[in-house]
């Protein structure tokens, strides 16, 4: 069980998702990943793109802080960075995808087949991280939403500014014009619609209207290939999954959504 103060933690880091700009920390990533004895943990807030280069870390990075429980939240895993935007975040290692992502596949951990079973245990024991296999892919579903952050959000950006240890600081992120669900089943039968929250499906959707000359459906369509006709079809896939806060408190039925994605390629079958 974790403690209240986690000194020297050592957390490889698995999720990141698409940073968002909040009321009371500016632009904040919502980051989790697993102790070396392979608990999940949140560490909340990281203001990621404001850190300095040699402390902003990727996926799959083994990284070394002092870790306090955020008395805010109610969340078991939910942690906070001791000393919050002051924290030094030290970047140990990274665990590469060679031998068929070999190593990363070493650090996991307790998986869920029946969504059922992590809900229960969400209203029971306040789990709000954990990993599903999908039974079934039925379908990537792509829906138009907003193009820009309320305008609160960009007013206090510019508040900031006016402070002279803030003045360099980057415009915030642009806002995705879509929302991306998988649509999907596991081993209790029923058919569930989760919303991606992470950052790499962000990325790929700009990415990909660099390349082709900002064609919205285009991009779309790489996106999808990539994460309905590849994922479904080549790799093992499972879904990192956690609750919202606000959906956990109020005890919705399902407060999860997909904050992560693990795809290792699918193992070759030998023949007899």
């Amino acid at each position: 069980m974790l403690g209240i103060e986690i000194p020297n933690a050592k957390i490889l880091i698995t999720v990141k998702t698409y940073p968002m700009p909040t009321p009371g920390y500016e632009e904040i990533v919502c980051t989790a990943g697993l102790t070396e004895e392979g608990d999940w943990i949140r560490i909340y807030p990281v203001p990621y793109r404001d850190l300095p280069f040699n402390q902003q870390y990727k996926k799959y990075d083994w990284i070394l802080l002092n870790l306090t429980k955020n008395k805010k939240d109610f969340r078991k895993e939910s942690y906070s960075p001791k000393k919050m935007f002051d924290e030094k975040i030290d970047i140990l290692d990274s665990i590469s995808t060679k031998d068929g992502w070999k190593e990363r596949k070493k650090n996991y951990f307790k998986k869920y087949y029946s969504f059922d079973e992590i809900i229960a245990l969400s209203k029971t024991e306040k789990v709000s991280l954990g990993t599903i296999k999908p039974q079934k892919i039925i379908n990537f579903e792509i829906e138009s939403t907003g193009r820009h952050w309320p305008e609160k959000y960009s007013q206090r950006m510019e508040q900031y500014k006016l402070f002279e240890n803030v003045n360099n600081r980057r415009s915030l992120i642009r806002k995705l014009p879509y929302k991306y669900y998988y649509r999907f089943t596991t081993l209790d039968g029923k058919e569930r619609k989760l919303q991606i929250f992470d950052w790499e499906i962000g990325a790929l959707f700009w990415n990909c209207m660099e390349i082709h000359k900002h064609d919205e459906d285009k991009a779309n369509e790489i996106v999808k290939k990539k994460y309905f006709e590849e994922f479904s079809t080549k790799k093992d896939l499972y879904f990192f999954v956690g609750t919202t806060y606000r959906f956990h408190k109020k005890g919705v039925e399902n407060p999860f959504s997909i904050i992560g994605i693990f795809y290792p390629p699918l193992e070759r079958q030998l023949s007899l």
